[in-house]
């Protein structure tokens, strides 16, 4: 029985190994996957964790402080003894231990406002993880695509290939007939043998951008990663269809880029009034406990006893005024105002510039949708072209450069229609994520 076990086991193992390597990835699971793994998104979580620190601590700074201390000495000569306050010229050994907490009552606001300080960076740091989440999203895409044109190229040049191949056995049988020369067969020849080497060119760009993608989402196994290559024949042009002005909007109500420049003067302001606030005294509460024992004691008192009866209580208050202290407060509160000026500026700057690049994401992808139309009818024309030419060719109406160079433009005019379609839709994501779509969902 333990045998069966141990053999269950280990086909359990190959079989998960063998179900892993036969994965193929899609987009949103690489993106996903990006998002979880991705080295500059960690930082920016990690940015995230650091902001709720923050604001734990200017949470503590409203509480009050609570410590203890403890001490024993041993002293020889002329040494004050704690529990008599006297100059004692003997060695003798001492005790002392105590606790004491304070409370700031006032400061000039400037905690409360620290504390609403790390709310808001705990926010702005939020919305930098957003936009992380996003650029990484569309590297992913872009790269994702990258490989989805590589694959479309490679199965246009296998498909010519083999209109090659049969055409060059149509033209050894005229070759053989007498009805076409002989230096159209070597034409055709030369045509698969450039066909031959453009597949093996496009093997390897599958698998450089393959290579690229995997470590994107910091993937090792470079081998078997593999993508899925079907379904993506539709194009969703939903949001391409809108008004530009409706995009812009969406845009500044969901992208984090305007959201954290916000944030960043929001933050300014706070650190204006916290500056101020230095300019303010500071009053805070104090409590004190303390007591004492001595080996050498006049009433000869056990330690228990001692520290009950030599214990002690301070508490206050403490007022600290500030009157002059070399313009430090002043300069740090116009040295923070400059920097809310700047940070304003920033903000409009980070409108202007998503406007800017929300209207050139639009007019890409209208620029896009137009150049595959184009490129599709181009194709058709080629196609239609090529045929008319195959149709004279196998006649004996033109020769075999002639209906190469035919072929070779409706070659590229596939590559083409492939080079604008993956550009079109890459550019369509662009859109997708200025509008809110989340990272995670966009799809193809």
């Amino acid at each position: 029985m333990k045998k069966i076990t141990i053999i269950a086991a280990l086909l359990g193992l190959v079989f998960s190994a063998s179900a892993q390597e036969g994965k193929k990835w899609t987009l949103r699971e690489c993106v996903e996957y990006a998002l979880e793994n991705n080295i500059s998104v960690k930082q920016s979580e990690l940015d995230l964790e650091n902001a709720k620190l923050n604001k734990m601590d200017a949470i503590g700074n409203l509480l009050p402080t609570l410590n203890g201390n403890a001490s024993y000495t041993t002293n020889t000569g002329a040494s004050i003894n704690p529990t008599t306050n006297q100059f004692e010229n003997e060695t003798f050994s001492s005790f002392t231990t105590g606790a004491s907490s304070s409370l700031t009552l006032f400061d000039g606001l400037r905690n409360i406002r620290q504390l609403q300080r790390a709310k808001l960076s705990r926010l702005a740091s939020q919305y930098q993880l957003e936009k992380m989440e996003s650029d990484i999203a569309l590297a992913v895409a872009n790269s994702y695509l990258q490989v989805l044109l590589n694959k479309a190229n490679l199965e246009a040049i296998k498909s010519q290939n083999e209109v090659s191949q049969e055409q060059l056995e149509r033209t050894q049988n005229l070759v053989d007939a007498g009805t076409l020369p002989q230096g159209d067969l070597l034409e055709i020849k030369a045509t698969i043998a450039n066909e031959t080497q453009q597949i093996v060119v496009a093997e390897n760009n599958i698998q450089i951008s393959l290579i690229s993608l995997a470590q994107l989402l910091l993937i090792e196994d470079y081998e078997t990663f593999q993508i899925v290559d079907e379904g993506y024949e539709v194009i969703s042009t939903e949001i391409a269809d809108l008004a530009p002005q409706e995009i812009i909007r969406n845009a500044q109500s969901s992208r984090p880029e305007v959201k954290i420049a916000e944030k960043n003067v929001e933050l300014a302001e706070k650190d204006v009034e916290i500056a101020r606030g230095s300019y303010y005294p500071t009053l805070s509460a104090f409590f004190n406990y303390n007591t004492r024992y001595s080996d050498n004691d006049f009433l000869n008192r056990n330690f228990t006893d001692q520290l009950w009866q030599n214990d002690g209580l301070g508490y206050g208050f403490r007022l600290n005024v500030p009157i002059f202290n070399g313009l430090s407060v002043r300069t740090n509160v116009k040295r923070n105002k400059i920097n809310l000026q700047r940070t304003e500026y920033q903000l409009e700057q980070a409108k202007l510039d998503l406007e800017s690049n929300v209207y050139q994401a639009y007019v890409d992808a209208k620029g896009a949708a137009k150049s595959y139309e184009a490129a599709l009818s181009a194709l058709e024309s080629q196609e239609l072209a090529f045929e008319y030419a195959t149709d004279r060719y196998e006649v004996g109406l033109t020769n075999a450069f002639d209906f190469s160079q035919s072929k070779q433009r409706f070659d590229n005019a596939k590559i083409n229609v492939n080079q604008a379609k993956y550009d079109y839709i890459f550019k369509l994501k662009v859109l997708e994520l200025y509008f809110g779509v989340a990272p995670e969902d966009i799809k193809l």
